[in-house]
């Protein structure tokens, strides 16, 4: 029989099988995080309904088989997400408002794990009532919010002031991986992450 030499392992080997074997190497390292956006223009969404004084419902494609379910009333929005319209509309996102009127951008980005979404990101802009412009209108205080999706509720998991942080969206995104999978909706508490500013402060009345 011929006998196969025996070839030392390489430091990286060795230093691999030694990290496998005493339990180093967790499945979050090797999970892969990634991003991927949809539009919530209204080109792109669907009308439900007639708009009723001043109230609207639009949905709009998401990925993976979910839906975003924009409403507005008062010039204040609620955004949700789910498998369809109805879904979207019993889950606690939809009734996560703001008292100052609000607006979201057109833009929603989708957080995912192995191609799997866990959660979005959108950018929000908050009404300052307490900084007109020339004009006398209120400014508009940009603020990014963290929603989970399913399996579980969706609701808001973090807020990160735009104006306050320069990398908002970087801590956006480190948020959602970090909270939204484990955040229990109704029982913790939305984080403010990064530097509290205007608009996380006028969100959070």
């Amino acid at each position: 029989m011929k006998r196969v030499p025996h070839r030392p392992l390489t430091v990286p080997a060795a230093a691999a099988l030694f990290a496998a074997a005493f339990g180093l190497i967790s499945p979050a390292n090797a999970q892969t995080f990634s991003s991927s956006y949809t539009s919530t223009a209204p080109k792109d969404c669907r009308t439900i309904g007639k708009p009723e004084n001043g109230s609207t419902k639009q949905v709009c494609p998401g990925k993976s088989g979910l839906v975003v379910l924009i409403s507005e009333d008062d010039l204040r929005q609620t955004v949700s997400v789910g498998a369809d319209r109805a879904a979207a509309s019993k889950e606690p996102a939809a009734e996560a408002g703001f008292a100052p009127f609000n607006s979201t951008a057109n833009t929603v980005e989708w957080r995912a794990v192995d191609g799997k979404p866990f959660a979005i990101i959108q950018r929000w802009l908050i009404a300052d009532n307490d900084a007109p412009d020339k004009t006398g209108s209120p400014t508009s205080k940009p603020m990014l919010a963290v929603t989970r999706l399913p399996p579980g509720p969706v609701c808001h998991v973090a807020y990160i002031d735009g104006q306050a942080n320069r990398n908002a969206n970087e801590l956006a995104r480190q948020a959602a991986d970090e909270f939204a999978r484990d955040f229990k909706c109704g029982k913790d508490e939305v984080k403010v992450i990064g530097e509290k500013g205007i608009a996380v402060s006028l969100a959070k009345r």
